[in-house]
């Protein structure tokens, strides 16, 4: 494990995957990263590279072949190199493999740097594209799941989300990991999201047209909050494991295929065309209070 310190905050990470496994706010000791019991869902914060989602049958064609990738793609399953810059800096970073390659037949270079500034711990996705003349077909997002505490005080439903530039939701349905065409609209109260267990037991809410970049995680029983601020994501995704005590504010560039998609990857939808020698950037952040 690797682990981030300063004054505020105490953030640990798996070199597998790359993935944040807990954020503690040092001032109360409140991990507000859920814990990742298994009897609900066995991760923390997985990195979505390079599909986001299901794929049509769990595969694509790239220039008349088929290639199958399971959902959210092979990053959160491998093994990253990691280099510790300081206290509070690390990156950590992927590049393709003979075993990528047979899923996966583009050349790329991931880089995820996290990094802690005072009460806040920001994640930054670099993706390079280090071929002389293909472009690199990607899609890239984050899946952090955060801690409802519940107790004999504080119950699912004390929590909600409050957004700071959308009055309601326009969210579309999934149906076996692919979405629908079909939306459905949640009315906000104030921009205030109550949660609630029954919202996500028929998948996660997929939204493709979402408004703000800043989305607060907060109770009606104390002060605590979080801040999930994000910058050039277009799509969102808000789900929780049935019946689990905790919220995922889940930032995409890309999405999951549509139930009448021709599998073709050229014309997936959101995927990003990075050109030879390019980078692509995108970060989120949290802060803690």
């Amino acid at each position: 494990m690797i682990t981030l310190e300063n004054d505020s905050i105490k953030a640990s990470f798996s070199p597998k995957g790359a993935e944040l496994q807990s954020v503690i706010y040092k001032q109360t000791n409140q991990n507000y990263l859920w814990n990742g019991d298994k009897n609900f869902w066995g991760k923390f914060s997985p990195v979505l590279f390079p599909i986001v989602g299901g794929l049509k049958d769990d595969a694509f064609i790239y220039e008349g072949a088929s290639y199958h990738l399971s959902r959210h793609g092979f990053a959160r399953d491998n093994e990253f190199t990691v280099r510790q810059l300081s206290d509070t800096e690390v990156f950590f970073f992927l590049e393709q493999s003979c075993e990528t390659l047979k899923v996966y037949p583009f050349e790329f270079h991931l880089s995820i740097q996290y990094k802690l500034e005072e009460n806040m711990l920001s994640c930054r996705y670099e993706v390079t594209n280090p071929s002389h003349g293909k472009k690199l077909l990607f899609s890239l997002g984050g899946h952090p799941a955060f801690a409802i505490t519940t107790n004999d005080d504080t119950t699912y439903e004390d929590y909600y989300l409050e957004f700071n530039a959308d009055e309601e939701l326009i969210y579309h349905k999934i149906d076996q990991d692919l979405i629908c065409e079909e939306t459905e609209v949640i009315e906000l109260d104030k921009k205030k999201l109550p949660l609630k267990y029954e919202l996500f037991h028929q998948d996660a809410l997929v939204l493709k047209s979402l408004k703000s970049n800043l989305i607060s995680l907060r109770n009606y029983k104390n002060t605590s909050r979080l801040d999930f601020k994000f910058e050039g994501f277009p799509y969102f995704g808000i789900w929780a494991a049935k019946n689990a005590d905790f919220i995922c504010l889940e930032p995409w560039c890309g999405i999951a295929d549509t139930i009448g998609h021709n599998q073709e990857l050229v014309s997936k939808e959101g995927i990003v065309a990075l050109e030879p020698n390019k980078t692509f950037s995108r970060i989120w952040s949290i802060s803690l209070s």
